[in-house]
């Protein structure tokens, strides 16, 4: 354990280099100039389409009748969106600030601002160049948009980005999910890890088991209650200590800018640190740049890459400049972040700060809803990278293979799972990201089209299997 440790900590501090800032700030900053900050002006347009794009109710005629696809264009923002509301909202926030500092915060924001063009243009790609699998399924992400897009001489970077998503979802989407609740429940409730593990394997297995539309259905409903719900918590949390918000935010501006000396049980931080690990925790909360989002807004019933990709640019907006927002605020109005915690264990000891005798439950209960829906968004992920390499057969053994991982997740070394999810989420980005920049031509065409009225319809009806 030892040397697999060392070896993924060298590669980790390569793949989180400076090349890595680089290609997703630039890559960020080059869409958005290219978009003309498009998803930041068309913000309000973004949350119409979402909510016209939900679930007809019985009787009524679809918003989306006629399109293609497996799931409503608001239930596909609710399983990527129930795919990065989990532990990095809660702990990787704290993570950020506790290793960081409170400057990396304010690079949070910056990722998830650059970000929103990401998405939007991962989400315009997938559905543009998506495919139908041999049961009739709408199957896209990186993997489909650099073989269709790119041609098939560049196939080796659409398989290297669907092996690093289906080995990466066992991290970022599963052990780590189920660790981080596991040591929640058990320092809150008693809750051994093992037992944390089964029962979070049974729920989840009894979804990911029916596949897309059942883990739509089911996040469709969940993320929207619990997202509120956590919102709402914070801001109670917010009201009592507001005094200290004011305080809070030039904490946050001043250090992004500065290095920030030791004080208590907090080791100090260089901007570089601000800079690092705000980056690598917005990433891992928003997932701008991954790649993962847009597999399953592939799947939505929409025939228009870019009215999807206006829909699916909220992920990043609703994940780090709410919710991760509210986490970092409920942290930094308090003084437990300078005794040395991190983790999970800094958010909720903030909450109790504010909260005697409740804000350790209302974590350690928001940790797990938010972990479980995790599970299921990026078993889907983890599915189709799997699909995409050893064909349409596979999906049933891969599902098996990642409900039976929970469990082993809850009682693993959580250090090496986190160094794992973070390593892999960088080896994630880099083919998506030049994909991304490669085909940006494509993005901005089809965006100039749509709000000039043309039609813009995604690409011809491809066969996987074939």
């Amino acid at each position: 354990m030892e040397t697999a440790t060392n070896v993924l900590g060298a590669i980790n501090g390569v793949v989180w280099g400076p090349l890595m800032l680089i290609l997703l700030l630039g890559v960020g900053i080059y869409l958005q100039a290219g978009l003309k900050l498009m998803p930041i002006r068309k913000l309000g347009m973004g949350f119409k389409l979402m909510w016209q794009g939900r679930d007809a109710k019985p009787g009524q005629a679809s918003a989306q009748k006629g399109d293609d696809g497996e799931i409503s264009p608001f239930n596909a923002l609710m399983t990527a969106l129930s795919a990065t509301i989990g532990t990095g909202n809660i702990a990787g926030v704290a993570t950020a600030i506790a290793l960081g500092g409170p400057g990396a915060v304010f690079w949070m924001w910056i990722t998830a601002l650059v970000g929103m063009a990401t998405k939007f243009s991962e989400a315009v790609l997938a559905v543009r160049y998506r495919e139908t699998d041999s049961t009739g399924y709408h199957v896209g992400g990186p993997m489909f948009y650099i073989k269709n897009g790119l041609g098939r001489k560049w196939m080796w970077l659409g398989a290297l980005f669907a092996f690093f998503g289906a080995v990466a979802a066992f991290g970022i989407g599963n052990t780590v999910q189920s660790n981080s609740v596991a040591d929640a429940m058990d320092a809150t409730f008693g809750v051994p890890h093992w037992l944390t593990g089964v029962v979070i394997m049974v729920l989840a297995g009894a979804v990911i088991l029916g596949g897309i539309k059942r883990i739509a259905k089911v996040a469709g409903k969940l993320v929207p209650i619990m997202g509120i719900a956590y919102v709402l918590a914070g801001l109670v949390v917010l009201i009592v200590n507001a005094g200290q918000i004011g305080e809070a935010f030039g904490l946050i501006f001043y250090y992004a800018f500065n290095p920030i000396a030791a004080a208590g049980g907090f080791a100090g931080a260089a901007v570089m640190a601000a800079i690092r690990f705000g980056v690598a925790r917005g990433i891992f909360s928003n997932e701008a740049g991954l790649g993962s989002a847009p597999i399953a807004h592939a799947a939505a019933q929409t025939k228009n890459p870019v009215r999807q990709g206006l829909i699916a640019m909220l992920g990043t907006f609703i994940d780090t400049i709410i919710v991760c927002t509210i986490t970092a605020l409920v942290i930094l109005t308090s003084t437990v972040w300078q005794t040395g915690e991190q983790g999970a264990s800094l958010t909720a000891l903030s909450f109790d700060a504010a909260l005697p005798g409740f804000g350790n439950q209302i974590v350690a209960v928001a940790l797990a809803i938010f972990a479980f829906t995790t599970i299921l968004g990026w078993s889907f992920y983890g599915e189709k990278c799997f699909q995409f390499l050893f064909g349409t057969r596979s999906i049933m053994l891969y599902r098996v293979l990642f409900v039976l991982a929970i469990p082993l997740g809850a009682i693993a070394q959580l250090g090496f799972i986190w160094l794992m999810a973070d390593t892999f989420n960088a080896m994630m980005a880099i083919p998506n990201l030049i994909a991304l920049a490669l085909l940006s031509p494509v993005v901005f065409k089809l965006t100039r089209d749509y709000f000039a009225g043309k039609d813009v319809l995604p690409g011809e009806a491809l066969d996987h299997d074939q």
